[in-house]
């Protein structure tokens, strides 16, 4: 079986994720988003995409869920805001987690 694959954030933002047949879950907020990454985490989504303007309001369900193999939760630009970097962030602290240096 083929598993999920979710995005999070404001609805104009992520609304042509659809059209990818990706499913789409709005939210208002951060604590909305963490509410919905909750919910998602313990379905069967094996990647979940939140744009970077919630990433505030789910950092602490991120901590649970770093422990688990899946979903693996990556961070997006939200829209024409443009990016803060934060996906790219998580990655390199990843990686010199894994490897012991910064390669990145």
């Amino acid at each position: 079986m083929l598993s999920k694959i979710a995005v999070i954030g404001s609805r104009d933002c992520i609304l042509g994720f659809k059209g990818l047949g990706i499913s789409i879950f709005s939210a208002k907020d951060g604590e909305e988003a963490s509410r919905t990454l909750a919910a998602l985490a313990n379905d069967d989504y094996a990647a979940i995409f939140i744009t970077e303007d919630f990433a505030e309001g789910v950092e602490e369900m991120l901590k649970d869920l770093r422990e688990r193999p899946l979903p693996t939760v990556t961070f997006i630009p939200a829209g024409a805001k443009g990016t803060r970097g934060l996906g790219m962030e998580r990655l390199r602290n990843s990686v010199r987690k894994a490897v012991g240096a910064d390669i990145l």
